[in-house]
């Protein structure tokens, strides 16, 4: 039985336009709204004022759900509107008081609060607990992602191909992690590691907010626990040289646009996935690794960076398992809590498992 008919979502930048129109192609009844969104658009749109309140709260009344796909600084007002009108929610955010402020709203909440619903936190969460829960005891789980352009130039080899706000909250926040069964907290931008993915040789360096809620989940099952960003080689010492040495911490706003002008978006992207889970199964020490690359695809027609289309899967395949009743409707939902084989067996997360590589494949096209 379906418990989500109408969905609005807020924000139609490259990922909320895509997450929208999945949605509305899934069966949903679709509301995007956007300071300007495209006509073009396969679903009904709005114009709003995102960061107004009592806007946010009209355009919400008359739907079953709300899907943030706005800056980190306005989800905590969309949650807690979506909590009083009593819809689900659902975003992509990484930020840790956002998502704290989500858990406490989620404890009086009608429906069920879901943050952190994008790739990570969100997918790799879910990867990472379905190694980690193969093994009797666990000695480590490791999440590594980067997001990258397939052809870098110039010495920091990267480009911008999502929000500027939340890479810059990434790299100065402090990081969440596990070690030797302590909880700790952890400077950005350390711990530096050399990752190979598919022979290509990466950096991988602590960034904040990539666990969601696993420092919470595993604090008294697991060794050692981290997330890290992974970057092609260089790309941390001269980033600690940009916020530290030139203190450009100081004003992140003005960081961001920097960078952004520096590194504009590419359109031949790239995303790497590197999770492993290390442990015992019985008296046999075991490592168990899941490590992909996903390039841009097509659907309908339409080309998708990487980024945008892993992390609007993720979320739309999130909500597909809410609305089929295989994830509650009340509370708070972590990540590492959905079942990975349902999460691969939705129409939305399907496509991780379709378009999961070990090469660099031609486009292919999918109307799925």
């Amino acid at each position: 039985m379906s418990k989500i008919r109408s969905i609005c979502v807020l924000g139609l930048g490259g990922v909320g336009s895509l997450a929208a129109r999945l949605l509305a192609r899934s069966g949903f009844s679709v509301t995007g709204a956007d300071q300007s969104p495209a006509a073009q658009d396969p679903f009904t749109t709005v114009t709003a004022a995102l960061d107004d309140e009592a806007e946010i709260a009209r355009i919400l009344k008359g739907h079953d759900a709300v899907l943030s796909c706005l800056p980190y600084h306005l989800n905590r007002r969309v949650a807690e509107t979506a909590a009083q009108l009593g819809l689900f929610y659902f975003d992509l955010t990484e930020d840790v008081a956002t998502t704290e402020r989500i858990m406490d709203l989620a404890k009086n909440s009608k429906r069920l609060m879901a943050p952190q619903c994008g790739l990570a936190p969100g997918f790799v969460g879910i990867v990472g607990a379905h190694l980690a829960e193969q093994f009797d005891t666990i000695r480590s789980i490791k999440l590594r992602v980067g997001a990258l352009p397939r052809h870098p130039t110039g010495l920091l080899g990267y480009s911008f191909n999502w929000s500027p706000e939340g890479v810059v909250n990434e790299y100065l926040n402090d990081c969440e992690g596990i070690e030797q069964g302590e909880h700790k907290w952890i400077s950005p931008m350390e711990w530096l590691e050399t990752v190979y993915v598919n022979g290509i040789g990466l950096e991988a360096f602590t960034t904040s907010g990539g666990l969601g809620t696993m420092c919470d989940t595993y604090k008294d099952r697991v060794l050692n626990l981290d997330y890290k960003t992974m970057r092609y080689p260089g790309h941390a010492r001269l980033m600690n040289f940009f916020f530290h040495e030139l203190l450009m911490r100081e004003d992140r706003q003005l960081a961001g646009n920097i960078l952004k002008n520096a590194k504009p978006p590419v359109d031949e992207d790239v995303v790497h996935i590197h999770v492993s889970a290390e442990g015992l199964q019985g008296q046999q020490l075991n490592r168990r690794e899941y490590v992909r690359s996903y390039f841009p695809i097509e659907i309908d027609g339409q080309r998708y960076r990487a980024i945008a289309w892993t992390t609007a899967s993720s979320v739309c395949a999130v909500i597909e398992l809410v609305n089929s009743g295989a994830l509650p409707d009340t509370g708070f939902l972590r990540q590492e809590s959905i079942n990975l084989a349902a999460f691969l067996a939705t129409e939305n997360g399907s496509r991780y498992k379709t378009y999961a590589s070990t090469d660099q494949p031609s486009l292919r096209n999918t109307t799925g």
